[in-house]
Formats: structure tokens, C-alpha cells, sequence
């Protein structure tokens, strides 16, 4: 398992380019609530740890992952965020459903990161069961919010670095 013995929500606010004039956009899940809102938690909380002002977070809601690509796309038309993150949950069933929502979101994210100038951030935890999630959202694991909130960051000075 990749994440065995790894905290996902380590790292050193310190190394991490200053946020205060930085503008993030969030796309949350309503699907799997208890972990989409667990990961949007670590992800807002990072942020304001890094000095980004709660006013130049966005939040946005979509009923589930699959939609995650549409919302995200019309933050990224705006042109007004310096990152956007997906959030969302997927767990294994007994049908193939998993796969293609997998699929579809991930090839999404892909398509808007090339399409657009504004970095989309991937969290959408993709796991076989509700504890393997509860792991990843806060649990043993640390909070994949985190992660990709810190992962925003960095590709939000990037994007500033290059244009």
C-alpha cells in the first residue's frame, strides 16, 4: 500500500510560498458527505495556515464526483484562481460504475489542467472501502486535503512564476 506509514498531512508551512494574495477555488462532492467534507476541512484549513485570507477561497458544491469536472471547469473560466481543487469519493461497489466515474474524473482533470491556465488539483480518494477512505480523510493516514491543498500552492506559484 503507498500510503503505509505515511501521514499525508505532514509538511512545513515554512518551505511553502506565501498565499496572501493567492485566490483558490474548491469543488466538493455532496456524494460520500462524511469524507468530502473531511477533505475540504484539511484543504480550507491549509490554506488559512499558509496566509491565504478566507475571503479569496471559493467554495463550490456538486452533487458528485463525476460533476466535479464541470464545476471545476467554470471556476477555471473565470480566470480568477490561482488553483482550483476537485474534491470527491468513490468507493468500490459490485458493479463497474466505480471504474467509469474513475475514469471519467480523472481523464476530466486531465483535459482542464491541458485546456485551461489554472492548475486543477486531484483529490478524489478512490478506495475499496469506507475505512480505507476515513484513512485518507483524517484518519490514520493524515488528510489527503492537505495534500493537495499544499500541492495547490506550489502549482499556484508556478503558474505565477511562468506567466
Amino acid at each position: 500500500m503507498a500510503t503505509a506509514g505515511v501521514d499525508l498531512s505532514a509538511f512545513n508551512k515554512e518551505e511553502l510560498p506565501d498565499t496572501s494574495g493567492m485566490r483558490f477555488g474548491i469543488v466538493v462532492a455532496e456524494w460520500n458527505e462524511e469524507i468530502t467534507e473531511a477533505l475540504y476541512q484539511g484543504a480550507f484549513d491549509t490554506f488559512i495556515a499558509t496566509g491565504t485570507p478566507e475571503r479569496q477561497i471559493t467554495r463550490i458544491n456538486v452533487p458528485g464526483t463525476f460533476e466535479l469536472v464541470y464545476g471545476a471547469k467554470q471556476l477555471c473560466e473565470k480566470d480568477i484562481f490561482d488553483a482550483v481543487i476537485v474534491i470527491g469519493n468513490v468507493i468500490q461497489g459490485e458493479t463497474r460504475h466505480f471504474d467509469f466515474v474513475c475514469e471519467g474524473v480523472t481523464q476530466g482533470v486531465v483535459d482542464l489542467n491541458v485546456r485551461y491556465d489554472t492548475p486543477v488539483i486531484f483529490c478524489v480518494l478512490t478506495d475499496n472501502n469506507i475505512e480505507q477512505s476515513r484513512a485518507r480523510s483524517g484518519g490514520k493516514h493524515g488528510n489527503k486535503g492537505v495534500e493537495c491543498a499544499v500541492a495547490a500552492v506550489k502549482m499556484a506559484a508556478l503558474r505565477r512564476v511562468v506567466h
